[in-house]
């Protein structure tokens, strides 16, 4: 719905109108504080789809042409074509240069506040990922030891050259995640053991098999690792309910283990910060 960046279709539609989410009750198609942006041929964003979003897309058109309403609380019921069961209070705004900074500002902070995802190696699983985690909620960084590699990503992953990849372990923000899948075993060991030795990121996970797990296990051991640090190791990554070893397959999957890591550790990190609970 939105393959511009938000301040180009301001730029593009600057009298578009607004539509927020701003109260929910029950089951709703997304939460308080979603938006989307409706201009007369163009929209930006989503409210959930369905008649709901269909429903607002008419009435900020309509707003347009010097109708419509400024709020609308909507029943989501078998009355609108819809079984989610909830409501949703809806507010209509149209753009100004004001309300353009806000949103721009908010969509900053939301996107300095994403997960990062470092990925080590740029092969044809880390091709693959890099593709599946750039439209989704992660800052996502990809480090490589030849160039080549690092010609084809996509245009939003910041990108590293390296001779030592294991050096940029440290440069993880806390709560981020390692996904380790280089060409080389013996680099991959590298890296796991500084990410692992880190207790603050969210996810350490390593291409691999049962067998390579367990000849990291031994390497380790000999490298004087502590051993309890394994168990934060996921080797295989993407779970095995699936067994697919195509590119794009894995990184399905491991992009949905690092949203449920991610989500995880988001509603953990919420509960701390209301003991009262």
């Amino acid at each position: 719905m939105h393959d511009l960046p938000l301040p180009i279709f301001i730029a593009n539609h600057p009298g578009a109108i607004l539509v927020e989410v701003t109260e929910t009750k029950g089951s709703t198609p997304r939460e308080v504080g979603a938006f989307m942006l409706v201009a007369e041929t163009a929209i930006w964003g989503t409210i959930g789809g369905g008649q709901f979003e269909y429903m607002a897309i008419d009435n900020a058109r309509a707003m347009l042409s010097g109708g419509g309403e400024a709020m609308m609380d909507i029943p989501l019921g078998p009355e609108i074509g819809q079984c989610c069961g909830g409501r949703a209070k809806l507010t209509f705004m149209q753009m100004t240069p004001a309300l353009a900074e806000k949103l721009e500002s908010r969509m900053k902070n939301e996107e300095e506040e994403r997960p990062a995802v470092y990925l080590f190696g740029a092969g044809h699983v880390g091709q693959a990922l890099a593709r599946a985690l750039t439209p989704l909620p992660f800052a996502v960084t990809v480090v490589e030891t030849r160039a080549e590699a690092l010609e084809d990503l996509p245009g939003n992953a910041a990108r590293h050259l390296t001779a030592v990849p294991e050096a940029f372990v440290a440069r993880i923000p806390a709560g981020g995640a390692a996904v380790i899948l280089t060409h080389d075993h013996a680099l991959d060991f590298l890296i796991a053991k500084e990410a692992l030795a880190r207790s603050d990121l969210a996810y350490v996970g390593m291409i691999g098999s049962a067998t390579k797990r367990a000849t990291f296990a031994n390497w380790l051991k000999r490298e004087g690792g502590d051993e309890k640090m394994l168990s934060r190791l996921v080797l295989p990554i993407g779970g095995s309910t699936v067994r697919d070893k195509r590119p794009a397959v894995i990184a399905a999957l491991v992009a949905a283990e690092l949203l449920e890591t991610c989500a995880a550790r988001e509603k953990q990190g919420s509960k701390r910060q209301v003991p009262n609970a």
